[in-house]
C-alpha cells in the first residue's frame, strides 16, 4: 500500500485498521541539518522539529504489535533529543539499541571532525516480548570456519569453554584431562561453562577441540552447518550494509542522476533491519517513505508494507520504483535475495479526514471511515469488518451500530440516520447491550432501556483523536 498525503493524517486514518498489527516500523525523517533539499524542507527550528515529530511518534507506537520494533534513522543534530522524546513515548525500559551505521567510506575534508556514521534508534513496543532474529553469516565470517581434523560434520569454529563464576554451581569446577593426558583446572577466577558429565558427552561426540596434538585447553566446536546466524551488534560497517555512495548509485540507476533523490538509504541497510525485525509475511510501515527504499526492500523480501509520502515524489519516484521491482529489476539487494519480480501494490491519495481542524466531523465523510474510527475508539482494536451494514460488530458482549449516510437507504430526518421504531426493526438483531450512533433518536428513554440500547448522537458524542 502506497499513500500520498500528510503522514500524520494518513496515520490517523490507517490506525483504526492496523493498530497493533505492524511488526516493524522504519522511518527516515528529515534530519534537521539546517540545509535545504529539493524534495523536502530540512531547515526547521529545533523546537518546531520536535513538535512535528512528537505526535507522529505517539501515533506510530500504536501501530506496533506487542513484539514489534521501531527503527529511526537520524544523525547527531537531533539524535539525542529524539532518544529523549522516544523514552517518554515508549518508556525508557523499551529502548533496545542505538545502532551506528557507517555511512561514509572516507572522511569529509570540509569538517573539523568528519562524521562517519548515522544513528538508528531502536525501541520495542514491549521489551518483555522482544524476540529479534539473528543475521546471516557474511562470506567473510563464514570463511573463519575450517575443518583441520576432517570432522564429518563439516567446517567449524571454536569458542571459549570457560564461564563466569557469579552463577556457577559446584559441578562446574573440575579438572579436565586432554586426550594426550594434560590436565586443566578452571582458569583463575573462572569456571567451566558446563558440568563435567555434559562436557565429556560432547567429547564423545567429537564436539570439543584440544588442538592438533591433543594438549591444548579445550574449546567447543560451532559447526557452520548448524549456524542459523549470529546476533547482530550495534556497529554496522559499510561493507556489510552499504553506504551513501552505494545508495546514490542505486537511485541514479533507477531514475538517472538528474532526477535522483537527495538522501536515499542503501537497500542493504533496510535488508539488515528487516532481517532482524521481521519474517516473511509480516507487515512493515514507513511513514517518511522518501524515494521508496523501504517498500522496495520489503517487497523483494516477501513482507507486506505500507508507505506514506507527502511530496510529489510519491508519484514521480515511489510508484515507478515499485513498478520496476514488480517487473524484476536487478539492482540493490535483488541478487542477494534472488528477486525475480512479481506481486503488486495499491496506490492511494489521502481523502478527507474524519474530523476538521475544529475537531468536528467533516462534511461528507463516508460511512466506512467513520465506522472504522468509531469502532476503534470504542473497542481499542482495529476494525476488520466490511462496513456495508449499520451493524459494525460485537465486542466483549456489546454490539455497535452506526446510522449514517443513508446506510439504511433513506437520508430523510425520519429515515435511516435517525433511530426510530421503524429503523430499529431494520437493524440486524442482537441479544444484549447495544451502542447505536445516529443523527437523532425518536425512542423514549424507557424504550431504550428495555432494548438495552445506549444512543450516542452524531456529531456531538463522537470523540476525535
Amino acid at each position: 500500500m502506497l499513500i500520498q498525503g500528510d503522514n500524520l493524517d494518513a496515520l490517523k486514518a490507517l490506525l483504526p485498521y492496523y493498530a497493533g498489527r505492524v511488526k516493524c516500523i522504519y522511518i527516515d525523517p528529515p534530519y534537521n541539518t539546517k540545509s535545504a533539499f529539493e524534495h523536502y524542507d530540512d531547515n526547521l527550528e529545533h523546537t518546531q522539529w520536535l513538535a512535528i515529530m512528537y505526535p507522529r511518534l505517539e501515533v506510530l507506537r500504536e501501530f506496533l504489535a506487542d513484539d514489534g520494533t521501531m527503527w529511526v534513522s537520524i544523525d547527531d543534530n537531533e539524535a539525542h533529543y529524539l532518544k529523549v522524546i522516544m523514552d517518554e513515548i515508549f518508556g525508557r525500559k523499551n529502548f533496545l539499541a542505538n545502532v551506528l551505521w557507517q555511512k561514509r567510506t572516507s572522511p569529509d575534508a570540509r569538517l573539523r571532525l568528519g562524521a562517519a556514521h548515522d544513528h538508528v534508534i531502536v525501541f520495542c513496543k514491549d521489551i518483555d516480548n522482544q524476540n529479534l532474529n539473528k543475521v546471516p553469516l557474511t562470506d567473510e565470517k563464514a570463511a573463519n570456519f575450517k575443518n583441520p581434523d576432517n570432522d564429518p560434520k563439516g567446517p567449524w569454529a571454536s569458542t571459549d569453554f570457560t564461564g563466569q563464576i557469579g552463577h556457577a554451581t559446584p559441578t562446574q569446577f573440575y579438572t579436565i584431562k586432554t586426550p594426550a593426558g594434560k590436565s586443566y583446572p578452571p582458569p583463575k577466577g573462572r569456571c567451566w561453562a558446563l558440568n563435567e558429565e555434559t562436557f565429556y558427552g560432547l567429547v564423545a561426540q567429537g564436539r570439543v577441540w584440544f588442538g592438533k596434538n591433543g594438549t591444548s585447553k579445550p574449546r567447543l566446536k560451532r559447526y557452520l552447518s548448524e549456524m542459523a546466524g549470529v546476533t547482530a551488534w550495534t556497529w554496522w560497517a559499510n561493507t556489510e550494509v552499504g553506504h551513501n555512495q552505494e545508495s546514490k548509485k542505486e537511485i541514479n540507476e533507477i531514475f538517472g542522476s538528474e532526477n535522483a533523490f537527495d538522501t536515499p538509504k542503501p537497500e542493504r541497510l533496510l535488508k539488515r533491519i528487516l532481517e532482524i525485525a521481521t519474517n516473511p509475511g509480516d507487515l512493515v510501515l514507513d511513514s517518511f517513505l522518501g524515494s521508496g527504499t523501504t517498500a522496495a526492500v520489503a517487497h523483494k523480501m516477501g513482507r507486506h508494507y505500507i508507505g506514506v509520502e507527502l511530496g510529489s515524489h510519491a508519484v514521480t519516484h515511489c510508484a515507478p520504483r515499485l513498478r520496476r521491482v514488480i517487473d524484476g529489476e536487478s539492482g540493490g539487494i535483488s541478487k542477494a535475495v534472488n528477486w525475480q519480480g512479481g506481486g503488486g501494490f495499491r496506490f492511494y491519495r489521502l481523502g478527507d479526514p474524519v474530523f476538521d481542524e475544529m475537531g468536528h466531523v467533516s462534511r461528507g465523510i463516508r460511512f466506512a471511515p467513520l465506522a472504522a474510527h468509531l469502532w476503534f475508539v470504542e473497542t481499542g482494536v482495529p476494525y476488520s469488518g466490511k462496513a456495508d451494514s449499520p451493524f459494525l460488530g460485537e465486542h466483549k458482549g456489546t454490539a455497535y451500530y452506526l446510522l449514517y449516510n443513508g446506510v439504511l437507504g433513506d437520508k430523510r430526518p425520519n429515515g435511516g440516520n435517525v433511530l426510530t421504531s421503524k429503523s430499529l426493526e431494520m437493524l440486524p438483531p442482537f441479544e444484549g447491550p447495544k451502542i447505536i450512533f445516529g443523527e437523532g433518536c425518536r425512542l423514549s428513554s424507557e424504550r431504550l432501556k428495555r432494548a438495552s440500547i445506549t444512543f450516542r448522537q452524531i456529531p456531538y458524542e463522537i470523540k476525535a483523536r
